[in-house]
């Protein structure tokens, strides 16, 4: 059985005493969850207070990116073992607006999901379409490639520190979302694909998360599909109490 995981993604949203606020009010709706693992990802600034407020409790954080050389002349990036000092367990890699609005490729995702697995960090990798893609039909062919091109030179032990998100990109802050028949089927494309570069024991185990306009009406019905593990969640998990339903109803 794999666990299912509900991440938040703030995005740059929340400053230091409003992510203590978040966390004083969600704590306590969700003290008696354990069938599924949390995960948050504040904005840097907010990263050794949310791991502060959640000391002790099953919430791990997460950052939201990160560069994949140790140190060096990168202004404005932050390393993997600077992210562990911070307290975080996690990162994102390859979300779309980093796709869409800095630069991020296929290769540059492989590079820091390489590095962040290396230096100890479980990674959140994110793959997804934009609405041309998909209107082209090129939906299943553009995730794949950023699969293979991405992921795809990983070793299969490195696998097991390796969350994939399928983030249609169309989804993301729209209010549209995907059908549960929609994400059901990438979700499933996406874990034979594992299985062709891998085996079908190391798709079988790996998870993947749906994300785009997640919501507490939708999270039920998105986790009664067999390939769909958790969500990752962007606007609805700025709310303490919308998250604790999401979360909840997982």
């Amino acid at each position: 059985m794999r666990k299912p995981i509900i991440a938040g993604n703030w995005k740059m949203f929340k400053t230091r005493g409003e992510t203590s606020a978040f966390f004083a009010a969600l704590l306590p709706q969700i003290q008696n969850v354990e069938h599924c693992g949390i995960v948050v990802a504040p904005p840097y600034t907010a990263l050794s207070t949310a791991v502060d407020m959640t000391e002790g409790t099953r919430i791990e954080i997460s950052a939201q990116d990160v560069h994949w050389e140790k140190e060096g002349a990168f202004t404005g990036a932050v390393s993997v073992r600077m992210l562990r000092d911070a307290g975080c367990s996690h990162t994102i890699i390859g979300h779309s607006e980093r796709r869409q609005f800095f630069g991020e490729t296929d290769e540059t995702v492989e590079k820091k999901t390489h590095a962040a697995v290396a230096g100890g960090l479980k990674t959140i990798v994110c793959v997804g379409e934009v609405l041309a893609e998909r209107d082209a039909g090129q939906a299943l062919e553009v995730v794949r490639r950023q699969v293979r091109n991405g992921l795809g030179r990983l070793t299969e032990a490195d696998l097991s520190h390796i969350i994939v998100a399928y983030e249609p990109v169309w989804a993301i802050g729209t209010g549209r979302t995907a059908t549960a028949e929609i994400a059901a089927e990438m979700h499933a494309a996406i874990r034979k694909t594992f299985a062709e570069i891998y085996n079908e024991a190391a798709a079988d185990a790996l998870r993947i998360l749906y994300g785009g306009s997640v919501k507490p009406g939708n999270i039920s019905v998105l986790m009664k599909e067999e390939d769909i593990d958790g969500a990752l969640v962007g606007g609805a998990s700025l709310d303490p109490a919308s998250f604790a339903a999401i979360i909840k109803y997982s």
